[in-house]
């Protein structure tokens, strides 16, 4: 028992997810910083018939990494283990997190081809969700990872690429949590290289009439839609070799603002005035629609340019607590989908929605339980914010959204609260039982499985 007293849990802890819409008490709390802790604390949790769930960030929207029994929080294992310039790869360890991560990719002019919102991410983390930006020449975060090692339920640990365990290399670039301990990633890079972002105003109609011409013109296309309106700002963001300090603006932190008027404007003015307005139509919801309409001529009617190094151009800080929902479906179903999602809204003056509708495209890939599965979609994201922490009614929203997107062949992204069950993915992922052999061999006892996972796999 002695050598066994070396990995010291926690109690008392409380976990929480970044937006503070789910937490768990977990009876242990451990923060290993090696193989070999992580190996004790899974025997002691095999000995006490206790579950395990490992975390990095926290950052999902849903009860993935929620649970009662141990959980492993993978922070002190953070460090670059080895950077090929030659190959131009990357192998760290799956707690580093991604600012950190670009920060020392920078060094050696190397960055990540692609990034999500949010660096304050584990790398194991970011793969285990399937996090994806936009570009439709670009697959998900999940198709940038070339190696990764496995440490089982069982404590072998396996190397896994797609030479060597191929299947499981499969199912691991986006894992759920539930095949094991991701202890190091490798990560594809490509050279370090600037965006220049453009943001300008458009129309619903417009972008989806000519959404073919747009995903050629530009390399990081995205586009904002604000329900209750035919306002639309999209967003252009392409390689250059200009680098030059420019305004950010509110939503992206891209570098300091030129002068302190339009810090004021953007943060303070923005930032503050749109969470009282939220407050204020949560006991008025009409008033969503002017708000929306209010803050596109605000903040997104003219156009503004940023160039910075990449990584600060994808990052964007999310300012409000909120609720989302994210699905991808089959790129050509776009229009169709959004149009159906607008007409919902306006025959039904009941059910309000926040701004942004955030429209993005990713590349097809054949990671099995991708939602970009052998296909190239579009991920429509729609938020709820909760101004002051106060939970605005999203229901009605939440399920003519979720009917539309299962309709259209939709597939929700794993890290954000969505409603399927096993049911539903066995429709959705014609790899789905491969994967599940494999869960069932790595991991026969269910040691990694939590109420989230029981509802995907039971």
């Amino acid at each position: 028992l002695s050598f066994l007293a070396q990995v010291h849990g926690q109690g008392g802890v409380k976990f929480q997810n970044w937006a503070k819409t789910y937490g768990s008490s977990p009876e242990l709390y451990f923060q290993p910083t090696s193989v070999e802790e992580i190996r004790e604390i899974l025997d002691m949790a095999r000995q006490r018939n206790k579950r395990v769930k490992v975390v990095g960030g926290g950052h999902s929207p849903s009860d993935i990494a929620c649970t009662d029994d141990f959980m492993i929080q993978m922070g002190k294992m953070n460090r670059v283990l080895k950077v090929d310039k030659e190959k131009q790869q990357v192998t760290v360890e799956g707690g580093i997190f991604l600012s950190d991560l670009n920060v020392e990719l920078s060094k050696h002019g190397l960055a990540l081809a692609n990034l999500g919102a949010v660096s304050e991410v584990a790398a194991a983390g970011v793969i285990g969700t399937g996090t994806h930006n936009t570009g439709i020449k670009h697959g998900i975060l999940p198709t940038q990872v070339v190696a990764l090692t496995l440490l089982t339920a069982s404590g072998e640990i396996l190397e896994c690429s797609e030479s060597i365990n191929a299947d499981i290399f499969q199912a691991a670039r986006l894992h759920l949590g539930c095949l094991g301990v991701v202890l190091t990633v490798t990560f594809q890079c490509v050279p370090q290289f600037h965006l220049h972002e453009v943001a300008f105003p458009s129309t619903l109609t417009e972008v989806l009439d000519h959404l073919e011409d747009h995903l050629k013109r530009s390399q990081y296309f995205r586009f904002l839609w604000f329900p209750h309106s035919e306002n639309v700002s999209v967003i252009y963001q392409d390689t250059t070799n200009k680098a030059g300090p420019t305004r950010g603006s509110i939503w992206g932190e891209g570098s300091p603002p030129s002068s302190s008027a339009s810090w004021l404007w953007d943060y303070a003015v923005g930032y503050y005035l749109l969470e009282f307005l939220l407050w204020i139509s949560t006991f008025v919801p009409s008033l969503v629609s002017w708000i929306n309409r209010f803050f596109f001529w605000l903040l997104f009617s003219s156009r503004v340019e940023n160039i910075a190094i990449s990584y600060k151009i994808f990052n964007y800080e999310c300012r409000f607590k909120q609720h989302v929902q994210d699905w991808a479906i089959p790129i050509e179903k776009t229009k169709e989908a959004l149009l159906e999602l607008k007409a919902a809204l306006e025959n039904n003056p009941k059910m309000v929605a926040h701004y942004p509708v955030e429209v993005r495209f990713a590349r097809g890939d054949e990671i099995w339980l991708s939602p970009c599965f052998q296909r190239d979609s579009c991920y429509m994201n729609i938020i709820m914010y909760r101004p002051y922490g106060k939970n605005v009614p999203r229901l009605n929203y939440w399920l003519t959204y979720e009917g539309i997107m299962k309709k259209h062949g939709g597939r929700p992204h794993w890290a954000k609260a969505h409603s399927c069950t096993r049911k539903d993915f066995e429709k959705m992922y014609p790899a789905f039982h491969k994967f599940c052999s494999v869960r069932e061999k790595l991991d026969p006892t269910g040691m990694f499985l939590n109420t989230y996972l029981e509802k995907v796999f039971y």
